[in-house]
């Protein structure tokens, strides 16, 4: 495929071709197939610029699938995915007159039943279904695997230069998402399909290790759930695989920089004062 320059010139060629947003990649393969791929946290401006190119979908081409990909998504913003309901709410006859089947495919863990959730609000007049992987909903879609496959590779790699980040660190922060309880690296690199030696011999060509790539999704995570959610930091700590309060808050400040406590009262509200005391004796007895 090759790349638009800018949105006017896709939604007025798109066969063929793909246009990289921030946080977002569309694609058109063929007359009979298209789709996009969500990543990160993408901001409601973000969804924005999305919604301006999905029109690519409703203008009267020739019938197509649509797979939606959102198993990069890091934390959903339900101010941007709210966005986006309400603008498939509003143009669902056209795009009904388009659109022959879409699959959905989500992550796993909370991300991924939050995803679902908002899904769920849409009631297309066409076929839809959610799947876990891309493989099974490309085949949903009609689609063989000698024709589904070359195309997710070419996908991938638009992916991994857009993001910056090694195909090997994409999939394992996917895997280790939903499962950062009790995460180790055996179980770990059986999902991903290899031993452990070679899971461990990539990481290092790509210059971290296993232990520093948990924590640092086991921060992330934290950073949604204390941005997103009411949860007691106790909670959020079992939540991402941290033993006690004190092992969450020391790897939180080792990685951040300050304690969850200061980190979510600057970038939303004020802690509950009982929150904070109780992180503070946690803390103190290290």
């Amino acid at each position: 495929m090759r790349s638009a320059d800018g949105v006017d010139d896709y939604l007025g060629d798109p066969i063929g071709r793909y246009l990289m947003g921030d946080g977002f990649l569309h694609w058109y393969a063929e007359a009979d197939l298209c789709g996009f791929v969500l990543w990160g946290r993408p901001a409601e401006s973000q969804v924005r610029r999305l919604i301006e190119v999905l029109d690519v979908e409703r203008t009267p081409r020739a019938p197509h699938g649509s797979l939606v990909d959102a198993r990069w998504l890091e934390a959903p913003d339900p101010a941007a995915f709210t966005l986006f309901v309400k603008y498939m709410q509003q143009r669902e006859r056209e795009f009904a007159s388009s659109v022959v089947r879409q699959a959905l495919v989500r992550p796993e863990g909370l991300v991924g039943a939050t995803v679902g959730g908002f899904y769920s609000l849409l009631s297309p007049s066409y076929p839809s279904k959610v799947f876990t992987r891309t493989e099974e909903a490309m085949a949903w879609l009609g689609l063989p695997e000698a024709r589904s496959a070359p195309l997710l590779a070419e996908i991938q790699l638009l992916i991994d230069a857009a993001t910056g980040q090694s195909p090997v660190l994409q999939e394992l922060h996917r895997v280790l998402r939903p499962r950062l309880v009790n995460a180790n690296l055996a179980d770990t690199a059986r999902e991903m399909g290899m031993s452990e030696r070679t899971l461990q011999r990539r990481l290092k060509e790509a210059g971290t290790s296993f232990q520093a790539e948990l924590n640092a999704v086991q921060v992330r995570t934290a950073q949604a759930l204390l941005l997103e959610t009411d949860m007691k930091l106790t909670a959020v700590a079992v939540d991402v695989g941290c033993a006690s309060l004190q092992h969450f808050s020391s790897l939180f400040r080792k990685l951040v920089g300050e304690s969850p406590s200061t980190w979510r009262d600057q970038h939303r509200h004020a802690p509950a004062p009982a929150e904070a005391k109780q992180e503070r004796e946690e803390t103190g007895r290290s």
